[in-house]
């Protein structure tokens, strides 16, 4: 069967992202250039250098290659067979000439032609060459459509194994990115909160603030650093998985996060009977009808153990002995006839064996598209519910910024004190960071849904990448 995928990926039927976090609501090209700006690592090199890096992926290409050979074993049971042979015989033995007792040797004794055979001892080499062509196998040409389904189980078997270890560095990509943003926003948190736990003191020992404000500030700060610990590791375990996975350890240091008040989700998805009518392109649907085909050439294979076998043979030898008696050149043509009558029973087991065989493989394709709507829904509520909370988190960033520059008005009027613009500043960094977590889980939510409709591919990762550049660039 024909390849599927491109040669880095073969990830499944062309599609274009659906999901954009952008100002203006366009969709970014599939070839538009990353921001320098933003130092971002590129995912489509990482994924590629994981193709090539992956152990468990290098394996499976190999097998793949090594099932490629059951073809022209296939082909070549129906070919014609040739061999050839060498003997050399020494024999012994005590027959008419040696052992009668009526025969007199007499002057045969001497005979040259006479004494081999008188003395029971033969030396003979003879060597052979034989032409075996099957005239009628139907368990043999059945083998060719097992060999194609052999090949094809393969071809999705890699397929798949590079599927999931793209969504694998996406995922960790992805984790790697959003917990370096949360340590800049927790940072710039806790500098806030650090400042204002200092402000929340001063007023304390002034006698112009109260042990109750103090407490909350010094709670939300030891909340922060703790969350710092949670994103380091979180980031750690992410760079780690990259480097386990592409052979390399991106740095995400030097990216930034921009500001989120233009970023909009914007849907582009199609109702859910459209996409689970896509549900059959799901690669492990795709591989458990295979694998059904394959079972059902089997038991067909198995089946042709019940018909008969006829063969060609010819045969050309040549004995050479020390006994002129031997000696002899023989060249034969012979139609073999094989019908199976009685093997105790096996061939019927072996036949129902290989038919319940692919009954099995038939509920395992139900299994499978059963198991790949239920993925389609479930992607499909989890990207509704982020957009919606994607847009109130949006409302929530511009409502906390106005409230900030309230705050700021009102201390300069003498009406708030600094406390209070620190205390809005530190909420409008916990509306940025949930933003953002909620972002990159809409993200993987997005890279799941195609993937579980067969249409993952290059371009995707291409535009994903886009979108974290466009979070990571300042407003304008």
């Amino acid at each position: 069967m024909p390849r599927l995928f491109s040669p880095w990926g073969r990830l499944g039927a062309l599609g274009l992202l659906a999901m954009l976090l952008a100002g203006g609501g366009a969709l970014p090209a599939a070839g538009a250039a990353f921001a320098p700006a933003a130092e971002l690592p590129s995912l489509p090199q990482l994924v590629q250098r994981a193709m090539q890096h992956d152990a468990e992926l290098s394996r499976q290409r190999y097998e793949l290659e090594a099932t490629g050979q059951e073809l022209p074993k296939a082909r070549a049971q129906l070919n014609p067979q040739v061999s050839a042979g060498a003997v050399y015989l020494h024999q012994h033995t005590d027959n008419y000439f040696t052992d009668h007792p009526d025969y007199d040797p007499g002057n045969d004794v001497g005979n040259p032609d006479n004494e081999a055979r008188f003395r029971g001892r033969a030396q003979d080499t003879q060597w052979q060459v034989r032409l075996q062509q099957p005239l009628f196998s139907l368990e043999r040409w059945r083998g060719l459509d097992r060999a194609e389904a052999q090949l094809g189980v393969a071809e999705l078997q890699l397929a798949l194994g590079e599927r999931d270890l793209a969504l694998r560095v996406s995922e960790a990509y992805l984790e790697a990115y959003l917990a370096s943003r949360r340590l800049g926003l927790l940072e710039a948190q806790r500098e806030t909160l650090t400042l204002q736990g200092r402000q929340a003191e001063r007023a304390y020992e002034l006698g112009v603030g109260d042990r109750i404000t103090l407490l909350e500030a010094r709670s939300r700060l030891d909340q922060a650093m703790a969350d710092t610990v949670l994103a380091e590791n979180a980031l750690d375990d992410a760079l780690g998985e990259l480097e386990r996975l592409t052979g390399e350890q991106p740095d995400f240091d030097a990216a930034r996060l921009g500001s989120l008040q233009t970023a909009l989700l914007v849907p582009a998805w199609d109702e859910e009977e459209e996409w689970l009518a896509r549900a059959p392109a799901n690669l492990r649907v795709l591989l458990a009808r295979e694998e059904q085909r394959l079972a059902e050439a089997e038991a067909e294979v198995r089946r042709g153990g019940h018909y008969p076998e006829l063969h060609l043979q010819l045969s050309h030898a040549d004995r050479h002995s020390n006994d002129p008696f031997r000696d002899s050149r023989d060249t034969q043509f012979s139609l073999h006839l094989e019908v199976p009558i009685y093997r105790g029973g096996f061939t019927s087991a072996h036949v129902r064996q290989g038919e319940l065989q692919a009954q099995a493989r038939r509920q395992s394709v139900t299994h499978e598209l059963e198991q790949a709507a239920q993925g389609v829904r479930r992607h499909l509520r989890a990207l509704g519910g982020g957009r919606r909370q994607l847009e109130a988190l949006q409302r929530s960033i511009e409502s906390g910024e106005l409230f900030l520059q309230a705050a700021e008005h009102g201390e300069r009027l003498g009406l708030r004190d600094l406390v209070d613009v620190l205390d809005a500043r530190a909420r409008l960094h916990e509306q940025r960071i949930r933003f953002v977590e909620t972002a990159g889980s809409s993200l993987l939510d997005w890279l799941g849904l195609r993937a579980a409709v067969g249409e993952l591919e290059s371009a995707d990762l291409e535009r994903v990448m886009t979108l974290l550049i466009q979070l990571s660039e300042p407003a304008p």
